[in-house]
């Protein structure tokens, strides 16, 4: 990701101060939050104390990192109306799942992470390979928001790339460090409302400057075709797209396992819902994470549109324009002074959160998955307390290393839906075998992530980049390589579950479907009529939830 080297902001003190006003109440709230942190459950997870709220707030903003704002503004730019996709289908349906069908077992198993989990279902094996797969990830995200955020801050600003960053992870490491992850949820409730300060003007400035909704799509269907403004245009078996994909590969790879794999495992969102003060709580944290989800697509997908109109040559061959380049360039041609510090503070936030929210759950699986139960066992828990502030630093350091790993895409969103296909899509399978099958073995989840995590780098190296295979886009490729992981996991689980022993039925409770832990919160008296005790009251409920999620596109 290369900025144009001619944009540049017209900054003044007005724009800086908001800026430094900025970055004054993040500290704050960061010291503010040093003193509820006693205990290692504080700094990992809040204590689990938070409101419904705070935690919903803190989730969506989680993912308001360098994807949402640079990357679906250039997945707009690049591939039309059809971001919605990662919206309507990729994001909503599987935050729902959650809430309702796995927060339960989260939340009342009590472990502090998503491999914890593993552990508990599976095998160390499982539990060990599953967080070494999740805290490698985590840094190259986290890596994603800082090198996006010194690029941007290098361009608009003129700040020295090196200065950008240093700025960054020194804000990132001091609040999260001094407050845990309160202090990171608290500042991602606050980011969340600053993004939408940056991103909602940006939107109807871009639509006034076009000559409003009509005048947008008017002048894109002459440029890009009818396909460019329909979400599924084109996505017939065979036909050519803007996306360089089908129906099918939509629906089932990013719809189903990419959508799932990221919003149902990944710890960095799943742990802001642990970190809530009881299981209703904890429910109800992805469900309002879910309703600004709907509309967030808009305030990043007009300008992205707005952005192809307005600069034809974005994204051509010998332009210096890379399709990241949308918003940072109407930024520098609609807003003026003040809503432009604004606007620059939205992005700062953006990453910011983006790295936090990777950082924080790195540091909670390599304190308590790895070094806790593999390395330096039976501490007191003001060691771990005091081990995980060093990871935190450790964290910010490794991220700092892997971010220039993002440079050779020229759309940021490819880069991180290669990685969630790589990690996140053989975590799920695992997950959503072994929660729906007693009879999955204990070896069986260790298999599952080897030969999901396999397959599908396999197919993007070597049968997509190497041409075996003519897939259009890397888009298209990632979907592929979701779907490949996922059967290739699911595949050998079973495999192996028919040649190795069960988990004892005994140790399932509240680990599998129809099951529950005698210590869950809130958990309904035996015999009950609990809506998880009734497949056929989930079956219904997956029904109309599938036909609300697909309504809009019938618009």
């Amino acid at each position: 990701m290369h900025l144009a080297a001619e944009l540049r902001l017209p900054t003044n003190w007005l724009d800086y101060s908001i800026l430094a006003i900025y970055f004054v109440v993040v500290l704050g709230i960061g010291f503010a939050a040093r003193a509820s942190v006693r205990t290692s459950l504080d700094f990992f997870l809040s204590g689990r104390s938070l409101p419904a709220w705070v935690t919903g707030l803190a989730f969506v903003a989680a993912n308001l990192g360098a994807t949402e704002i640079l990357g679906m503004a250039a997945t707009g730019a690049q591939y039309g109306v059809a971001v919605v996709h990662w919206y309507w289908i990729g994001a909503i349906p599987a935050m729902v799942f959650l809430g309702l069908v796995m927060m339960p077992f989260y939340y009342g198993s009590k472990v502090r992470s998503v491999p914890e989990f593993l552990l508990q279902r599976f095998d160390r094996s499982a539990h060990l390979l599953s967080s070494v797969l999740f805290a490698f990830a985590a840094i190259l995200i986290a890596g994603v928001n800082l090198y996006a955020l010194s690029i941007v801050v290098e361009a608009l600003l003129g700040w020295p790339q090196w200065v950008s960053i240093v700025v960054a992870g020194f804000f990132v490491l001091a609040y999260i460090t001094v407050g845990g992850l309160s202090s990171a949820i608290y500042n991602e409730v606050l980011q969340f409302f600053v993004i939408l300060a940056a991103l909602v003007p940006l939107t109807i400035l871009g639509l006034k400057r076009v000559g409003g909704w009509d005048g947008l799509t008017s002048s894109l269907e002459k440029s890009h075709g009818a396909d460019f403004l329909s979400a599924w245009g084109g996505t017939g078996i065979g036909d050519p797209n803007p996306l360089g994909a089908n129906w099918l590969t939509i629906v089932l790879g990013l719809g189903f396992v990419l959508s799932f794999g990221y919003w149902t495992t990944n710890f960095a969102e799943v742990q802001r819902a642990l970190s809530a003060k009881n299981l209703s709580a904890a429910q109800r944290t992805p469900l309002i994470a879910a309703f600004p989800k709907i509309f967030i697509v808009f305030v990043v997908m007009i300008p992205g549109l707005v952005a192809a109109t307005l600069v034809s040559k974005i994204g051509t061959e010998g332009s210096g324009l890379t399709y990241n380049d949308a918003v940072p360039l109407l930024m520098q041609e609609l807003l003026p002074n003040g809503v432009l510090g604004i606007a620059v503070t939205g992005l700062l936030a953006a990453f910011m959160a983006g790295m936090a929210a990777n950082v924080s759950s790195f540091n909670t699986v390599f304190t308590a998955d790895i070094w806790a139960k593999y390395v330096v066992k039976g501490r007191e828990d003001g060691y771990y307390l005091r081990f995980g502030r060093l990871v935190t630093a450790l964290g910010v350091l490794a991220s700092i290393g892997t971010a220039f790993l993002a440079a050779s895409f020229s759309n940021i969103m490819g880069y991180l839906q290669t990685l969630f296909s790589f990690f996140n899509v053989p975590m799920f399978v695992v997950f959503i075998i072994g929660m729906f099958w007693k009879r999955a073995s204990v070896k069986s989840g260790f298999w599952g992530l080897v030969a999901g995590t396999v397959a599908a780098m396999v197919n993007y190296f070597v049968i997509y980049k190497q041409g075996v295979i003519g897939i259009p886009t890397d888009q298209g490729a990632n979907f592929v390589s979701a779907l490949v992981g996922f059967v290739a996991g699911a595949v050998v689980m079973v495999v192996v579950t028919l040649f190795t022993a069960p988990k004892p039925e005994a140790e399932l409770a509240g680990l599998v479907y129809g099951t529950r832990s005698p210590g869950m919160d809130e958990a309904p008296s035996e015999g009950d009529d609990a809506w998880y005790r009734r497949p056929a009251l989930l079956g219904w409920g997956a029904v109309v939830l599938a036909a609300l999620c697909y309504l809009p596109y019938s618009f």
